[in-house]
């Protein structure tokens, strides 16, 4: 595990939406990794991938609203040591083209980089249709995929430049709204390792993506009352920082996570699985509980679905 308490910002002025940072990253590896080329589905200013369209159009492919045929075109592009980056929303991004990241990508072992954005109810006023709330467990069941979820602008920034020089299938998750930056440009990032982010002995809160913020200002309220959370940011799901989350949780005793996902089979379920399996601890999960989103608001879905720093403090008074 990484202490990055050092590299954050915990009173942040500025907010940037995450798929700016992927945009930013995949401009900056067409000069740098002459072999990454970049593939979209119809969705190139969503997804942020104009930069690159305009400096590398020789290395840009719009394959329009065909995203399995994107993922089968990514595929075979790897085989010509081409690094692909494919990009669409999350929703169409997996659960859209599960048989052909499946077959072509993951059991095949191809390099390929799935970068999807608008994930999870953030994506907001589009509704249940395109907030997909399961991708995380279906690419983290896959064998040979790794799965990321950065905090920010910087630290999805700092992924798409990490996957890069990554071997192997990716899945890259964030997100379409603005989200304050609190991670310092020189903060460190590596892949499969979890970063600390505040210290305490009372409770362990482990978060993911859009959650991490939310789980630092849960912790923030925590202290006022008394109670000093151990707060870890968990980027890669999988594979997971196992070490970490054991040496917390004996720590601490207590343990809960929050992620913009399903209950079942996310982070929640990864951490659960690992301590039911080393150190059975008492642990509640905020995420959403086995429901279809809707249409409305971030701000709005996020706080009727009960993902905020205020179900994380309720959520951890209750094992205290």
């Amino acid at each position: 595990m990484t202490d990055s308490a050092n590299y954050i910002l915990f009173n942040p002025t500025e907010s940037k939406d995450t798929r700016s940072g992927f945009g930013a990253a995949l401009l900056e590896l067409g000069t740098t990794h002459p072999e990454v080329v970049a593939l979209c589905a119809d969705l190139t200013g969503s997804l942020k991938m104009g930069d690159f369209r305009d400096a590398h159009p020789n290395r840009f492919f719009q394959v329009g609203i065909a995203e399995a045929n994107m993922i089968g075109l990514a595929a075979g592009m790897t085989v010509g040591g081409k690094i692909p980056f494919t990009g669409t929303f999350a929703n169409f991004s997996t659960g859209r083209v599960y048989d052909q990241i499946r077959q072509s990508v993951a059991y095949s072992e191809k390099n390929v980089k799935i970068c999807a954005s608008h994930a999870g109810l953030t994506l907001g006023e589009d509704g249940a249709t395109h907030q997909i709330l399961e991708d995380i467990g279906m690419m983290k069941m896959l064998p040979n995929m790794t799965v990321i979820c950065p905090a920010d602008y910087e630290q999805t920034r700092q992924a798409t430049l990490a996957i890069a020089d990554y071997e192997g299938p990716v899945y890259l998750r964030f997100g379409r709204p603005k989200l304050p930056v609190f991670y310092k440009t020189d903060a460190p990032f590596e892949i499969g390792k979890a970063q600390k982010l505040m210290s305490g002995d009372d409770v362990t809160i482990i978060a993911t993506g859009y959650m991490v913020w939310e789980a630092i200002k849960a912790a923030q309220i925590l202290k006022e009352k008394g109670i000093h959370a151990d707060v870890m940011n968990i980027h890669t799901i999988k594979p997971l920082d196992t070490d970490a989350i054991l040496e917390s949780a004996a720590r601490t005793g207590k343990v809960v996570t929050a992620e913009e996902h399903q209950r079942l089979g996310g982070l929640g379920g990864s951490v659960s699985q690992v301590l039911a399996e080393n150190n059975p601890t008492p642990m509640r999960m905020v995420a959403v509980d086995d429901s279809f989103g809707e249409s409305g608001t971030p701000t709005q879905l996020m706080d009727k679905y009960g993902l905020n720093a205020d179900a994380i403090v309720t959520k951890t008074l209750e094992i205290l």
